[in-house]
């Protein structure tokens, strides 16, 4: 391993040179020889779609839906303008091989594998993409198919499209590793991918190490994403048991294979599900309620497919999505690659078996597992399979066959089949991953397929397989989960408390969770949990005050009458709020009773030992680390305290020992790798101690968060000049947050003269792209302002970091920065977003951001979010139009912003301004929006009906029928029930009847009629059934809607729990379409007057809506419709 190879002593330097020198030619290509495992690194050059930088505003969260979860960007960027230009590049691929297989992974963007090929009949049994094009479907932006993708800790995981760090490993038995790893920023939890292959096997083994680096309890999701091609004849294959499939949130559930109900919105009733071909549209299916280790795909065309493995009981999920073979999928396949046709994902979770299905780790906890995948062939589809090898079973009648592939060569393998133990078949066979066993079997007469057991067993009697067929259970279909009441629904505080925290859980985007603990205190003010959890929240923002009163009630009501405690959580964050607060003697008392509480030993143990060196009191500290230990032998950050310890304690053999101990389960742990380098100081010479400096470095490449963590963990300790030299070695030199920390640290150590220096040093960097994100940040900003009042940039930074935890702070830093600063257009900008988020004041928020437009008029982001907050305030569209027009070079720059103004051309009337744009320009769209295509429908309906108002109807026809096409340069498929498609006809069916061809008239009536819709496009259906005189089924649904409508003007929610994506919309917008719903309701009744009252309401609320502004003036030039 990397840092292991560096030397002990000084005598072992030409070992050590040696053994670095066989690392660097590693990293090269290497032949392959017979029988043998490689790995290299090679160059790809791969045709690729370019994406621009990344946005430089800080974009926080504003409720965004994302994978069912809370889809929170801050501290990353957002990169989602995409070039849509192709040129060639050259990637760095791993490349892992054998006479199997050959595996070929792409750090430099998210570690995802590339490419996966069964090397013995050259099957790609990952899908192997011919270019990287972007989608906009990551968390951040751009995204892309193919191979396999790793999520941790939410789904398509934000540095999914980002560099990962990488080590070669020739590992002593033969096979081979890459390790990768990143730290994610969000919740500072690491990721460890170790990737294997061996020289006689057809397997890879991806081995995870998930690290929890921080004091706090986290949730978290993990699921590897493997792609597939697909074709019609591919099939997914659940283990034999699974009966039931659900859908994301467990919201509703079908019978597998033979499904036997709606799902997803699309009748599936006697469809196998497993089939690709039968699912025409975007779905997810995931298996419910199973006990085996495995499943896979099929291609039945290629006669090969891919088996997986893990642990059921700890890697329970299996699940596969496809974007279907409908438009839609085809849409998709068009936007994802260029001739690789049509994917499904076959994703595979631990600790996870749903998305969103979030577990706990922690503080300093690391969870592991180990998944496997191999590619079969051969068989005709998959019964079984193990680590050992795969099978296929078919009886019909008396006539079986039988089909056995083996993960390595085995000589005279013995086959048998048996009923009651005794044996009805056997044959003995030389089977491997490329000797495929297959035998078809006469058996004797009424035998059942359920009584046939299969083994496989090696010529010395190891048994490889195993496999009897499963007789179904007949289970019930499950309930699907409900969404929680409101919290003053419940009975009990429990349940509240309980609600809450699964809302916490699983980073609920649409329902917070402090309603559900308010209404809990109401009812208990000391509840243990409720203000347990309380403090945990508070104490991951920062709010450190407010965390210790509720812990200190948790704990006071725990140890009423002197009592000690059964649970010491409540003293352990206790301590964390308390040690947060300066109060560090109080800390010590909290964390020591925590330690009494053995699911508390390791963490608070761990934080003892490091107030114990805040002490400088080395030996006791090892005491209580060495006691953590014990109890979390896999908490590197533990190790890693412990190896200081013994460093500054001299006693070097026993620090060597510790950090080869914690490389050896992290070989890319950072604070490990400088630790080694800090120990070649002292025993060896400058020069090796300098090149182990320089290995870390390599390893670290120039990333400036890496310096940072690994600076704060010893900082967090105490050991600031260590963190100084490290933070001096990052080779970015114009991050502002290295300089103030710098100084920082500097001010502890009383070096006050270099603090002084790289304050002022900091202040004058640029500010882009610098977003905060550590707690531990706020004390150095905060020092930072106080020793430079004037940075305008330090109270900027603070802002940052403090928005989405402590927004009201936040505000005020801003505020502080612009004083400063009155030409800071992004401070500005970003008190936009916050008048408008958290106080409400859309007009405040409007002068702000027109402040920063006035200062900056380059940013194309600006005027997307200013002119929401036009809407929101219902400005007039001329206004709106008239901002955007006069910058529209810069607006073009962002096809968010380019879309809004498309869409005010259409609400001005200037459909032909709006129709040039949706037909010249590649608006790139995320997964699950397509609201342009909408303007797009909206541009030529409107356009269609004023040529027909004006007797142009060949102009009109036109209009309407292309208002129901899907371009492909709005990147949306045409769903499988297209709600639009109802309007269009009733339309078109408008048109004839004025042209007298009845005929077609009735026609396009009768498609309308037919077509059912939702929401206020159900109007239309109506209209059409009027049409042709069924009068009572029109009514019906006219007093839907104006029912409907009524209803959502008396609530004031807008809450879909099971949401994928999306964001809340304003409240006047939506208040406006209830009244919008009454209109049409009105309309269709032949009831003008209450129409125009309605649509008069809705226009006062919402005067950016086109279909309301048309039918208000339709209805002021006409009595009726």
């Amino acid at each position: 391993m990397f840092c292991v190879l560096f030397i002990r002593r000084k005598e072992n330097v030409v070992r050590f040179m040696l053994r670095l020198f066989l690392l660097i030619l590693l990293l090269q290509p290497m032949p392959l020889l017979l029988g043998d495992a490689a790995i290299y690194q090679n160059d790809i050059i791969i045709p690729t779609y370019g994406v621009d930088k990344p946005d430089p505003n800080p974009r926080f969260y504003a409720g965004r839906v994302y994978q069912g979860a809370q889809g929170r960007i801050y501290p990353y960027p957002m990169s989602d303008v995409l070039t849509n230009k192709k040129e060639d590049k050259i990637y760095k691929a791993v490349t892992l091989e054998n006479d199997y297989i050959k595996i070929s992974v792409l750090p430099e963007i998210g570690g995802r594998i590339f490419e996966a090929v069964d090397k013995t009949n050259n099957y790609n049994f990952f899908y192997r993409q011919s270019v990287i094009k972007p989608s906009l479907i990551g968390m951040l932006g751009a995204w892309i198919s193919g191979g396999v993708e790793w999520n941790f800790p939410h789904h398509h995981r934000a540095n999914t499209f980002m560099p990962m760090d990488f080590l070669i490993i020739e590992n002593i038995d033969g096979s081979k590793t890459v390790w990768l790893t990143e730290i994610e920023r969000r919740h500072r939890m690491k990721m460890l991918i170790g990737l294997t292959i061996w020289p006689d096997s057809n397997i890879l083994q991806a081995e995870f190490k998930f690290f929890n680096r921080t004091p706090f309890v986290h949730s978290f999701l993990y699921f590897a994403n493997p792609a597939v091609h697909v074709d019609t004849t591919y099939q997914v294959i659940f283990p034999p048991e699974v009966e039931y499939v659900t859908q994301h949130a467990k919201r509703e559930y079908a019978r597998w294979p033979i499904a036997d109900t709606y799902y997803g919105g699309f009748d599936y009733k006697n469809v196998d599900i497993s089939w690709w071909k039968n699912l025409p549209k975007p779905v997810s299916f995931f298996a419910w309620d199973h006990t085996s280790d495995y499943f896979g795909g099929y291609d039945h065309g290629k006669d090969a497919g891919v088996a997986y493995i893990a642990d059921v009981f700890f890697a329970p999920g299996k699940k596969f999505f496809t974007f279907g073979c409908g438009d839609q999928g085809q849409m998709w396949d068009k936007m994802l690659t260029d001739t690789d046709g049509p994917y499904l994902e076959l994703m595979a979770g631990a600790y996870s078996d749903n998305q969103p299905d979030y577990s706990w780790i922690q503080p300093y906890e690391t969870k592991t597992i180990k998944q496997f995948w191999y590619p079969i062939r051969d068989l005709g589809g998959l019964s079984f399979a193990n680590l050992n090898g795969a099978l296929y079973f078919e009886k019909n009648g008396q006539k079986a066959w039988l089909n056995i592939l083996t993960t390595k060569a085995y000589e005279q393998t013995n086959v048998t089949l048996t009923v009651d133990k005794n044996i009805v078949w056997q044959h003995q066979a030389n089977i491997s991953p490329q000797n495929v066993l297959q035998a078809e079997i006469t058996l004797p007469q009424q035998i059942k397929t359920t009584d046939i057991v299969i083994s496989v067993h090696t010529a010395d009697g190891k048994e490889l397989l195993s496999y009897q067929t499963v007789a179904r259970a007949g289970a019930s279909m499950p309930e699907p989960v409900k969404p929680p009441a409101r919290p003053e629904d419940y009975e009990t505080a429990e349940e509240l408390y309980f609600t809450g925290l699964r809302l916490d859980e699983f980073h609920n985007p649409q329902m917070e969770s402090y309603p559900y603990y308010m209404e809990a205190l109401k009812r208990d003010s000391n509840d243990v949990r409720v203000n347990t959890q309380l403090g945990i929240l508070y104490c991951k923002r920062g709010m450190w005050q407010a965390a210790e009163e509720h812990l200190q009630r948790a704990v006071r009501r725990l140890t009423t009458n002197y009592t000690r405690p059964k649970n010491g959580e409540p003293h352990y964050y206790l301590g964390c709020a308390l040690c947060a607060l300066g109060k560090k003697v109080n800390a010590y008392d909290a964390f020591s009773r925590a330690a009494w509480n053995f699911a508390w030993r390791a963490a608070a143990f761990y934080e003892l030992a490091l107030l114990d060196c805040l002490q400088q009191d080395f030996e006791k500290a090892l005491q209580h680390i060495n006691e953590a230990l014990i109890v979390n032998s896999l908490n590197t950050k533990a190790l890693n305290l412990k190896t200081v310890i013994l460093r500054r304690l001299e006693r070097l053999d026993d620090a060597i020992k510790t950090n080869e101990q914690t490389i050896a389960i992290d070989p890319l742990d950072y604070w490990a790798l400088n630790e080694c380098a800090e120990i070649q100081k002292i025993v060896a010479s400058k020069a090796i101690a300098k090149q182990a400096h320089l290995a870390c470095a390599k390893q670290m490449q120039i990333d400036p968060q890496l310096y940072l963590e690994v600076a704060t963990d010893y900082g967090n300790a105490g050991f600031y000049r260590e963190a100084i030299e490290v933070l001096k070695r990052s080779p970015v030199t114009d991050y502002p947050l290295i300089s103030y920390y710098l100084a920082y640290y500097s001010h502890l150590v009383g070096d006050e003269a270099v603090a002084a220096y790289f304050v002022v040093h900091a202040s004058t960097m640029p500010h882009d792209y610098c977003f905060p994100y550590r707690l531990e940040t706020i004390d150095v900003l905060n020092y930072a302002t106080e020793q430079q009042p004037q940075d305008a940039n330090a109270f900027y930074y603070l802002g940052n970091l403090l928005f989405d935890l402590q927004p009201d702070v936040a505000i005020r830093a801003w505020e502080k920065a612009v004083a400063l600063d009155p030409e800071f257009a992004i401070a500005f900008r970003n008190l936009g977003v916050a008048y408008s988020q958290t106080c409400n004041d859309i007009p405040t928020a409007i002068s702000f951001y027109e402040k920063a437009i006035d200062i900056n008029k380059k940013d194309p982001r600006y005027y997307y979010e200013l002119d929401v907050l036009y809407e929101a305030a219902n400005t007039e569209p001329d206004k709106r139009l008239e901002l955007l027009k006069k910058n529209k070079k810069t607006v073009a720059k962002r096809d968010d912003a380019l879309a809004r103004l498309t869409a005010l051309y259409v609400l001005t009337g200037d459909f032909d301004a709006a129709i040039k744009i949706l037909t010249t320009h590649h608006f790139n769209v995320w997964e699950g929006g397509g609201d342009i295509h909408d303007v797009f429908v909206d541009a030529h309906l409107l356009r269609g009906l004023s040529y027909m108002r004006d007797g142009q109807n060949s102009l009109a026809l036109a209009d309407f029928q292309m208002a129901d096409q899907y371009p492909d340069n709005l990147e949306v498929g045409r769903p499988i029930y297209d709600q639009n498609a109802g309007r269009v006809a009733f339309f078109l069916g408008q048109l004839y009847e004025q042209l007298d061809q009845k005929t077609k008239s009735q026609h396009f009536y009768q498609i309308a009629a037919a077509h059912e819709t939702r929401d206020e496009l159900s109007f239309y259906q109506a209209m059409a059934l009027r049409k042709l005189s069924r009068q009572k089924e029109a009514d019906a649904l006219f007093d839907r809607l104006v029912a409907n409508g009524n209803k959502q003007t008396k609530s004031n929610e807008d809450i879909d729990f099971f949401a994928k994506f999306g964001q809340k919309s304003q409240q006047n917008s939506r208040l406006a379409r209830a009244h919008y719903f009454i209109a049409l309701g009105h309309l269709g009744k032949g009831e003008p007057d209450l129409a125009r009252t309605a649509l008069a309401s809705a226009q006062e609320l919402d005067i950016n809506n086109p279909w309301i502004n048309y039918y208000a003036e339709l209805l002021s030039t006409e009595n009726k419709w």
